[in-house]
């Protein structure tokens, strides 16, 4: 990417540059692809991604369970096949039904390259983003897609759409076309960095299949796509399918090269783990990532296992961790104290977890932005200074190291983290009456962790038992899922766990998770209902940063600030993904650096298939 430096060499180090890497410095010229810094890989040219195998075989069928919700989605069941609204809990793979103007190269951190849209246009000042659509594109009606079909979806994405992308897009103020080609979108001025990339990468409908269909309603009706699959077969609640579109107007363009080869993909829904793990042990799906520890550890001895069926691996993951932990939910008043947060926090003992029930798979999260350089070490820059130092209000430990949980003695009580709680406690005018702890205003303090999934049972019993001993009343309570989206929804919980991750180039979709104005908003991701001016500010230096080396400053800054307010209880990560398969697929010789690839750039080999029998 230039640097500040290479800006100033002026005209004859730009003439040096590749053309597609000049895509900043060349505003009102029609790109290719977009990117946050102006920095493109590949240029206008290129026929496939270097991740993907250009001959892979298509045929044969992909199955798995979901691994990550996005939208009103839910790990253990689903009710609708719209994911993009607040209503309902969303269908797996819903995503590979519907086309976007851009796409995302997965090799690179923030690359978009054109799929709907052929090229794209920005005005000099940032503020209005023309597309060049496709004439080609089709809907699986054999409809066209036009630029008025896109300006319908953004708008409607905008005004009805699940939080997590409304609240992101509001500063778009227009999207319209000019006649079927041409799509022009304007945002607010001061509007944020990647903000134009997000809306690049959302889904485009159909204006005429929604134009007697209401866009909110929870509903199993499969609605009309564009994109490389159409829904299959759904039974709600156990499983989904999809087909791969024969004629899919897209599958020759450069960013679909090698990719969408198997003809059909399943998604199998489990309320129960063990009886999702029996499923994929008898063959039910065939894809697994493993996310249990003690399983990983203790469970692949099954016959398929030991007869070299079914293979295990272990992949490196290069992307943010995530930031997966217990959200302390700060609109009750009796979390309203960081003193409280914190004493809860001590009670949690990882090290003992980590050996006794985790193998020793994990290490304790202690960033917003773990395993990345954007995650906060040491004292603060120069740099964070100067972002941080406006705000005098804030913990002074802001400005020294960054926090990080205790390391406990492993002993399962730690009687010296559990005496520093104790002491925070009687700090934030908490009393002891008979066996129970009392706010400062005379009521107990309970707390009740709300979950839909019994898997952290085993780690939050001994975590409840330590709070006990401080005279915490506390208790775990698992729901339905649907009880569960509901009450996250309505904010209407103590404590629950949750992973968030923020990317590779955070931006505005931070606002969402931890911005004041998401803190009020229904169903958002801001659990804990952080409400605070600097943070707010910090959220805009990420979302307003123009190079990577202010981006790495600002989430520095928002990472030590977040730390210090003790809005969560972190859990633990692993820079690793452990895969369990099958013996039928077949993969690129170079996965793509920032994502598994699966089952985009994945195949089916028939021939590992028929040795095992399933083919």
């Amino acid at each position: 990417m230039p640097t500040r430096r290479g800006l100033v060499l002026g005209a004859g180090a730009l003439a040096a540059m590749p053309p597609w890497r000049r895509a900043r410095a060349a505003e009102g010229a029609e790109r290719h692809g977009l990117s946050s810094f102006g920095e493109l890989k590949y240029g206008p040219d290129f026929a496939h991604f270097d991740y993907v195998n250009p001959m892979a075989p298509r045929g044969g069928r992909f199955s798995a369970q979901l691994a990550a919700t996005t939208g009103n989605q839910s790990l253990n069941t689903f009710n609708t096949l719209n994911i993009y609204v607040l209503r309902g809990d969303g269908a797996a793979g819903m995503n590979l039904t519907f086309d976007s103007l851009m796409v995302r190269a997965l090799d690179e951190p923030d690359a978009l390259y054109g799929l709907v849209a052929r090229a794209v246009t920005v005005s000099p000042d940032g503020l209005t983003y023309t597309f060049a659509l496709r004439p080609q594109a089709r809907f699986h009606d054999g409809s066209p897609l036009t630029a008025r079909d896109a300006a319908f979806s953004l708008k409607l994405l905008r005004d009805k759409g699940h939080p997590e992308i409304a609240e992101v897009i509001r500063p778009m103020t227009d999207a319209r076309a000019e006649g079927d080609g041409r799509l022009v979108v304007t945002f607010e001025p001061g509007r944020a960095r990647d903000l134009p990339l997000f809306v690049a990468q959302l889904p485009l409908f159909s204006a005429a299949y929604y134009a007697g269909r209401d866009f909110e309603a929870s509903t199993l009706e499969a609605p009309l796509g564009s994109g490389p699959y159409r829904v299959g077969a759904v039974d709600a609640g156990r499983s989904i399918g999809l087909e791969r579109v024969p004629d899919y107007w897209a599958a020759e363009l450069p960013v679909n090269v090698g990719q969408n080869n198997f003809d059909a993909i399943r998604y199998e829904y489990f309320r129960d783990r063990t009886v999702a793990f029996e499923a994929f042990k008898s063959g039910a799906f065939t894809f697994r990532e493993e996310f249990t520890a003690r399983v990983w550890a203790t469970g692949y001895d099954f016959p398929a296992m030991t007869e070299g069926r079914v293979v295990r691996e272990t992949v490196p993951d290069a992307r943010p961790s995530g930031t997966q932990g217990w959200w302390i939910n700060t609109r009750r008043a009796a979390f309203r104290d960081p003193r409280v947060r914190e004493a809860i926090g001590l009670c949690f003992d990882f090290e003992w977890s980590n050996r006794n029930l985790m193998y020793g798979a994990y290490t304790r999260t202690a960033s917003f932005f773990e395993n990345s350089d954007l995650k906060a070490t040491g004292k603060p820059s120069a740099e964070e200074l100067a972002l941080l130092e406006p705000f005098k209000d804030l913990p002074p430990e802001v400005f020294g190291e960054a926090w990080a949980p205790p390391v406990s003695d492993g002993s399962g009580q730690d009687r010296a983290l559990l005496k520093r709680a104790d002491a925070l406690l009687r700090e934030a005018g908490c009393t002891r009456q008979g066996g129970g702890l009392v706010l400062p205003g005379g009521q107990p303090l309970t707390l009740e962790f709300l979950d839909e999934d019994p898997i952290f049972q085993a780690v939050t019993q001994p975590f409840i038992r330590n709070l006990g001993l401080l005279g915490i009343k506390a208790s775990l309570r698992t729901v339905d899922p649907s009880q569960y989206q509901a009450r996250l929804k309505d904010f209407d919980f103590d404590v629950t766990p949750r992973r968030y991750s923020s990317g590779l180039t955070p931006g505005a979709e931070l606002r969402e998770t931890y911005g004041s104005r998401s803190a009020g908003t229904a169903g958002s991701n801001n659990l804990s209902g952080i409400a605070s001016p600097a943070i707010d500010a910090l959220l805009t230096a990420v979302a307003d940063a123009t190079s990577r080396a202010d981006l790495t400053t600002a989430c520095r800054a928002l990472d030590r600030v977040l730390r210090a307010g003790r809005y969560w209880v972190p859990m633990w990560y692993a820079s690793t993904h452990r895969l369990a398969l099958w013996d039928v697929y077949g993969r690129p010789t170079t996965p793509p650096k920032y994502d598994l690839g699966a089952p985009g750039t994945w195949w089916f080999d028939a021939d590992k298939a028929k040795r095992i029998g399933r083919d």
